[in-house]
């Protein structure tokens, strides 16, 4: 199979978590407060010159060889066009060519309708999606460069990243509500649990032992996910439709079709407003210039 071009990254979200207010101010200036409160979580600049998050994954999914970038967009999400391009079909940001697709809120709800129908409407709006595998991840967590090969490279009809939850450098009562995933002896998923008992965990283990869970960076077969993603349940505590429904759905019908690569690193990411400074001392150390030449060079 030929390697994975497009490349789908969910913006459209509330960001409830992030408007609350911090438990700690300690480190936040006054304008990331008022922008963690006006912004999409990856518009927020934590970067160089006030440069945003999504610079930097859209920076490694450059670096792994995505060409075709669709950014999924709140109805009032003006402030994407102003950073990455005007128009429906964006244009192009350092070699990539963008389009934004817009995630519509049924007139009976105040919030988005989840992952799984942002990226419904996304496929309604690009159909040409529903025809080929293509990836997906958050805007709010900055994937490695590995990460997305490891997605874009696969000869799998479905993959997700697997990531250890031992590498993860959160505190660890926020590691304990990460859903966890259940892989055969072979890799492929079987389930995801979302918040196990603490008598369930070791049955979600891997064949090295590890727990896995993950964090919405998958590859997807457009052609088998399609029905999916239009008929996913609502989910009955918090009454949105979840990608990881849509997948075990599809999975149902083709077992044995998604399979976990595993990777053991960390994750930075901006759900809150305490994860700002934490984020922007990460770049600052692991991405101390961004050279986009040398990505599409590499690229």
């Amino acid at each position: 199979m030929d390697p994975i071009s497009s490349l789908v990254i969910l913006a459209g979200g509330a960001s409830s978590r992030m408007k609350k207010e911090a438990a700690q101010q300690e480190g936040l200036s006054a304008e990331d407060i008022k922008q963690a409160n006006e912004r999409s979580k990856g518009l927020i600049g934590v970067g160089q010159q006030g440069r945003p998050l999504l610079d930097y994954v859209l920076y490694n999914a450059k670096k792994a060889g995505y060409t075709k970038i669709y950014i999924v967009i709140g109805e009032n999400g003006q402030l994407f066009r102003e950073f990455y391009g005007s128009g429906k079909s964006g244009g192009v940001f350092h070699g990539m060519e963008i389009y934004f697709a817009t995630q519509y809120v049924p007139k009976d709800r105040v919030k988005p309708f989840g992952t799984a129908d942002a990226l419904y409407q996304t496929t309604e709006q690009f159909p040409e999606l529903n025809t080929r595998r293509y990836s997906v991840c958050n805007s709010d967590n900055l994937y490695s460069v590995e990460a997305f090969k490891a997605l874009r490279n696969t000869e799998e009809p479905n993959v997700f990243i697997a990531y250890d939850r031992d590498a993860m450098e959160f505190p660890e009562e926020r590691i304990s509500r990460f859903a966890l995933v259940k892989l055969n002896e072979k890799g492929y998923l079987m389930d995801i649990m979302e918040k196990p008992e603490a008598d369930q965990i070791d049955a979600y283990k891997d064949a090295m032992g590890k727990l896995r869970v993950s964090m919405n960076a998958f590859t997807f077969d457009g052609v088998k996910m399609a029905p999916y993603l239009k008929n996913c349940p609502i989910h009955p505590q918090r009454n949105e439709k979840e990608l990881p429904t849509a997948l075990l759905n599809m999975l149902g019908a083709y077992p044995e079709t998604a399979i976990g690569i595993p990777l053991s690193e960390h994750v930075p990411d901006l759900t809150a407003k305490e994860d700002i400074v934490d984020v922007k001392n990460y770049l600052e150390k692991h991405y101390p210039i961004l050279d986009w030449e040398e990505s599409l060079k590499n690229g």
